[in-house]
């Protein structure tokens, strides 16, 4: 079955690159197929790549290679005396892009700025719901709708967004992916046509490449926009060659089926650094790498339980066979780059004996539990398969009988945030805006259990310490307040941190202009490839 899916991709990838014989074409081997078009309804990386990041513009972006952030569809933007009102002006004359599906008749103005946020901020909205089985996960869990009191529309080109409090982050924010603006006169289209549907499946934005096609699980095919309110790009032919297996993407890049690949094999680095045809991008992640405990489900509910299998397991050898020098272990669950990170904390000891005596002092015998592997290589975890192999064996070792279980990609990734999964998970997070929100709060705070808090960890202690720190501006009180708050994460252990990794990127060398980002996304504008 593999080699006729490799086939099938081939083929496809060859069908469409034939169409673009006279166009200069970059070929990226991605790792994974998307979830949908629609930025606003995932989190995943993978699906920000291919929606987000080619497709969409935001009001605010982050400047290539950094988290600073720059004016967007927003030229520029004010802040009122009390940190609770945001004025935005909106370029003049920003278009939105022309397709087979859909010819939009006017420019982007405050009425797609508005459309936007409030489907993701209003449960009346028609948009609400529009994708069987899909919420607004990211809005949710950063608590937007609770923080945004209204998104007005001052005139064409000014909104206003007026906030229930202040919020250190929120610029920020702004520039994240779910972020992203639409077109309100494309969606009023699809709700008249009864095919809302569409819009997660044929998207139309203001961004640098615009969809042509999706062939699921094999190719995504963008052309550049003509209208780009920054300039066209270089290349006229983006092209998406889906490819999981690290081995393969490496096998495609060296015989010059693609030009760019992300998250090699850490056995394949060196050869693809001695490639006198590639050059190798590398820098520290903005990431961790977890295992997450559904602490609503016994016996993961109780404490004593998840330290004693956190300290079941070695670590250091997962991190040594996963990553063979390009990770370190994790003790916090945010990466030592950044700031406020907890010096002073211990990680726990790896101690199968002690761990052994907690599970009986917790009346805890003969336990059976699943480990959730992920089935993609992500930049925080290259291998989920051979890490939970090692977790298994490690765990048997004190008798605990583990099963390994995996999805495809959507699948685990929605099922994964569900209150009554069983077992716990193998996840990671890259950060999005290089705050210690963007960590704390979005996957542990009260706000997000359900959906990116995989371990339904709802505890006011900390859920108070982060959300005090999102109010203020003062950054030595937020990091005073993020410092307390990994006190509380790792006395109470709602996940097994597991890793920080190093990122690389292998490439031809005829590609230029491509800059890694600390956010762990891909991006293509202002990429350029030599004939």
């Amino acid at each position: 079955m593999k080699k006729i899916s490799v086939l099938l991709a081939v083929t496809a990838l060859t069908s469409v690159m034939a169409t673009s014989a006279w166009s200069k074409t970059l070929v990226y081997c991605s790792e994974g197929s998307p979830e949908g078009f629609d930025p606003g309804i995932y989190t995943a990386g993978t699906t920000f790549d291919a929606s987000s990041r080619t497709v969409y513009s935001r009001l605010v972006e982050f400047k290539h290679g950094s988290t600073e952030v720059e004016p967007g569809l927003a030229e520029s933007w004010t802040v009122s005396p009390d940190g609770k009102e945001y004025t935005f002006k909106l370029r003049k004359g920003v278009k939105f892009q022309t397709t087979d599906y859909f010819t939009p008749t006017r420019d982007l103005n405050a009425d797609d700025v508005v459309f936007s946020f409030d489907r993701q901020l209003k449960e009346d909205s028609p948009w609400a719901k529009y994708v069987a089985g899909g919420s607004y996960e990211y809005a949710a869990g950063m608590g937007f709708p609770k923080l945004i009191k209204s998104v007005d529309k001052v005139d064409d080109l000014t909104v206003k967004f007026v906030l229930n409090r202040p919020e250190a982050p929120f610029i920020a924010d702004l520039a994240m992916d779910f972020a992203s603006i639409l077109s309100k006169e494309y969606a009023d289209k699809l709700q008249a046509d009864k095919k809302m549907e569409q819009m997660n499946q044929q998207p139309l934005g203001t961004g640098p490449f615009t969809f042509v096609a999706y062939q699921p699980d094999a190719v995504i095919r963008y052309k550049a926009n003509e209208t780009y309110f920054k300039g066209k790009e270089k290349i006229d032919d983006l092209v998406f060659a889906i490819t999981p297996d690290a081995s393969v993407r490496a096998q495609k890049l060296k015989s010059g089926e693609c030009q760019i690949m992300p998250y090699p094999n850490a056995a394949d680095i060196k050869d693809l650094q001695t490639d006198k045809s590639l050059k190798v991008l590398e820098q520290p992640g903005l990431n961790v790498s977890y295992l997450a405990y559904n602490t609503l489900v016994a016996p993961f509910d109780k404490t004593e339980v998840r330290k004693a299998l956190n300290m079941a397991v070695d670590k250091r050898a997962i991190v040594d066979a996963v990553f063979q020098g390009s990770g370190s272990v994790a003790t916090n669950p945010i990466p030592p780059t950044m700031w406020s990170y907890n010096k002073d904390i211990k990680d726990d000891p790896y101690n199968p004996e002690e761990a052994k005596k907690m599970l009986e002092k917790a009346g805890v015998k003969n336990l059976s539990m699943k480990i959730w592997a992920m089935p993609v290589s992500r930049p925080y975890m290259l291998n989920a398969r051979r890490a939970a192999e090692l977790m298994q064996a490690d765990l048997a070792k004190i008798g605990v009988k583990a099963e390994i279980v995996t999805y495809d990609w959507a699948q685990y990734l929605k099922l994964s945030s569900a209150k009554d999964r069983d077992g716990a998970a193998i996840l990671g997070w890259t950060g999005d805006n290089g705050d210690p929100d963007n960590f704390l709060d979005t996957l542990l705070g009260c706000d997000a259990v359900g959906g990116n808090n995989r371990a339904q960890w709802c505890n006011k202690e900390f859920d108070d310490l982060v959300k005090k720190a999102k109010q203020t501006s003062d950054i030595k009180e937020r990091t005073k307040l993020y410092e307390q708050a990994q006190v509380v994460f790792k006395r109470e252990a709602p996940w097994m941190t597991i890793d920080h990794s190093e990122e690389f990127i292998p490439m031809s060398t005829k590609v230029s202009g491509y800059v890694q980002d600390p956010v762990g996304v891909h991006r293509f504008d202002g990429v350029d490839i030599a004939e």
